[in-house]
């Protein structure tokens, strides 16, 4: 029996993730109907949350760390009233609280989780605990200790009070921010209890929501719905915002070769701060992407050349 060679393809596919699957699931589906050698995605959504995955293929796949250090936007729903073991509506009831607070309290304690902040981790996360996933140390009856880390928090504000048990939120957000933290601490600021009952991921740094696919056009009954490698964004998407360098034929082969060039060969090509984005810029012969390079004050390194 003969099977069908995968597919070599680059580039990213926006997904809008349904609720109740895995991140993992959306992409062993997404292989399966391009037929693709090379996948992964960028920042795990629970299966309670649903939103934007951006997955990558191929060559894309070496731009994830700089997607995953982009600002994301989300919107939730916090429930007044109970607590969870999961921080989320999946997990079972810990603690009760009549209180429910106003508009002006809820709006006055968002001032506090603005800028950087610190916030613990839920238990149920995939934070290691010397060397074990919280999640499954939590599964097993344990109770990981988890260390406060830093979040960055850029703007956190209530879009609506739904009734007197919900209220709405966008939160515009750094690397690594926890929204079913960012609930429990608010309705703990409030002076009651609570947690996550929707969460949707609507932007990924320059990838938004309203470009996303629907799994379900892409995967209809368990088969290959419509798909298109017209749907594939180019790897360098993901990169967009990263300052572009001009290269000559001679100087992109060297960098495709690991070699470095001499800064005094070139200085007069730019105008670029070399501290911006850490010194890295994107290194382009006319409108072909070839990678990432360092600048320092001597050298342009490669840093990722992208045979594409």
């Amino acid at each position: 029996m003969h099977t069908k060679r995968k597919q070599k393809l680059d580039g990213w596919l926006l997904v809008d993730k349904p609720l109740n699957v895995t991140s993992a699931y959306v992409v062993n589906r997404v292989k399966y109907v391009f037929n693709a050698c090379k996948v992964g995605h960028s920042g795990t959504l629970d299966p309670l949350a649903t939103g934007l995955l951006p997955i990558a293929f191929g060559q894309a796949t070496k731009t994830i760390p700089y997607i995953m250090d982009k600002t994301k936007v989300y919107h939730f729903e916090l429930t007044f009233g109970e607590s969870r073991t999961t921080d989320d509506a999946e997990g079972e009831v810990l603690d009760h609280s009549e209180f429910r607070p106003g508009d002006e309290q809820i709006n006055k304690a968002l001032q506090s989780f603005q800028g950087e902040i610190y916030q613990v981790p839920p238990i149920y996360s995939a934070v290691k605990v010397q060397g074990r996933r919280s999640y499954d140390l939590a599964r097993q009856g344990e109770k990981p200790q988890l260390k406060e880390r830093l979040a960055r928090i850029d703007s956190f504000r209530m879009m609506e009070r739904i009734d007197k048990d919900r209220a709405k939120f966008e939160v515009v957000s750094g690397k690594g921010v926890y929204m079913r933290s960012l609930a429990r601490d608010l309705a703990v600021a409030c002076n009651t209890v609570g947690y996550v009952s929707e969460l949707r991921r609507l932007r990924v740094g320059p990838f938004d929501i309203a470009n996303a696919f629907l799994l379900d056009k892409l995967v209809e009954n368990g088969k290959k719905g419509i798909v298109s490698l017209d749907m594939l964004l180019p790897v360098q998407t993901a990169l967009d915002d990263i300052p572009a360098l001009a290269m000559t034929e001679e100087e992109a082969e060297s960098l495709n070769f690991g070699k470095s060039i001499d800064l005094t060969d070139i200085r007069n090509r730019f105008a670029l701060d070399v501290n911006s984005y850490d010194g890295i810029v994107r290194a382009m012969k006319k409108e072909h992407f070839i990678g990432l390079c360092h600048l320092n004050n001597k050298w342009l390194r490669p840093v990722r050349i992208f045979n594409i």
